[in-house]
């Protein structure tokens, strides 16, 4: 008669560790988004005058944390308290890597201090120049005719020998071109000009329009009244915006904080709006783990803020003067 074969606890051990081993290291076709602690945003806002001494109160920003999913990750996302499994197909479209996505991200972060400063300075009642600039590049989709020739933060500042200044600009200038036909452009690229000559094909919403490959922003130039400098390091996003502004008014303005922790997440307009932004439920836990009073989020997404909130207060806001109305009479 035949036995089945006995296996002792030992064994069984080592081929547990060896499958939660292999479930570890090997990637799995989704992303996961966890949360971050809040930071304090003082030690990354520079201004004319501002002390020394650091404080554990203050306006803070709260990002998220986004990695590739191993499979443990993706078989068992629970284990993190507010992960989410995204799909690649929506974090990377349209073959997009993950190095165009980061740079593409940082490139938000960047225009997003400027606006800050912008909205900041403005309602201290400093003048800020704000002038037409190009059409800057922010996404270029690989195997496209642009592909190797453009990059994110390009600005086309002339196409066919015609000026540009916005992206209407652009668009006029490409209407008689053909699919097929190569364009010559200059664009400006680490404060040079360069030179190029881009290939089209047809667009997907119309077999005679001819495109490159690339999408594109209103760029613009900003002269300010002050050295206000802001280093978020290796965040990106727009997300920081509202955070930011609200951090240059406290050191140019009023006492904003007035010995509180106040997080703010939201992306911030010229017109001082304040935007919808992805993550909230993780930023919510992140704010709540720092210890925060207040969470100032978008309009619309305070409802799935308070989901998470626990005690955490969460104040909606609409625009960058609803913030501060809000942290000035509390």
């Amino acid at each position: 008669m035949l036995r089945r074969p006995l296996f002792s606890l030992g064994a069984l051990l080592a081929l547990a560790v060896v499958a939660a081993g292999v479930l570890w290291l090997v990637p799995s076709d989704h992303y996961i988004v966890l949360p971050d602690r809040a930071r304090l945003v003082d030690p990354l806002v520079s201004v004319p005058g501002e002390g020394e001494e650091q404080e554990s109160t203050g306006i803070y920003m709260v990002d998220v944390r986004v990695g590739r999913a191993n499979l443990f990750e993706r078989l068992f996302p629970g284990v993190y308290e507010g992960a989410e499994l995204v799909p690649e197909s929506v974090l990377n479209p349209v073959g997009v890597s993950d190095r165009q996505r980061r740079t593409s991200s940082l490139n938000q972060m960047s225009r997003s201090q400027q606006i800050a400063i912008t909205v900041a300075l403005r309602e201290l009642g400093r003048q800020v120049s704000v002038e037409p600039a190009g059409a800057e590049v922010v996404l270029v989709t690989p195997g496209s005719p642009a592909d190797e020739e453009l990059q994110v933060g390009d600005v086309v500042v002339e196409a066919r020998g015609e000026p540009v200044a916005t992206t209407i600009d652009l668009r006029q200038a490409m209407r008689p071109v053909r699919p097929g036909s190569r364009v010559e452009l200059t664009v400006s690229r680490d404060e040079e000009e360069v030179e190029l000559t881009v290939g089209t094909q047809a667009s997907q919403q119309g077999p005679r329009r001819a495109v490159m490959g690339v999408q594109v922003r209103d760029a613009q130039e900003f002269d300010f009244p002050l050295d206000v400098e802001i280093d978020a390091g290796s965040v990106g996003g727009p997300s920081a915006g509202l955070a930011f502004a609200l951090e240059i008014v406290d050191e140019l303005g009023s006492d904003l904080e007035n010995g509180r922790r106040v997080v703010a997440t939201g992306e911030i307009t010229l017109d001082g709006d304040v935007l919808a932004v992805g993550g909230v439920r993780q930023k919510t836990i992140g704010a709540r783990e720092a210890g925060a009073s207040v969470f100032l989020v978008p309009d619309a997404n305070a409802a799935e803020a308070r989901e998470q909130a626990g005690d955490l207060e969460i104040v909606p806001v609409s625009d960058f003067d609803e913030a501060l109305a809000t942290l000035t009479t509390e």
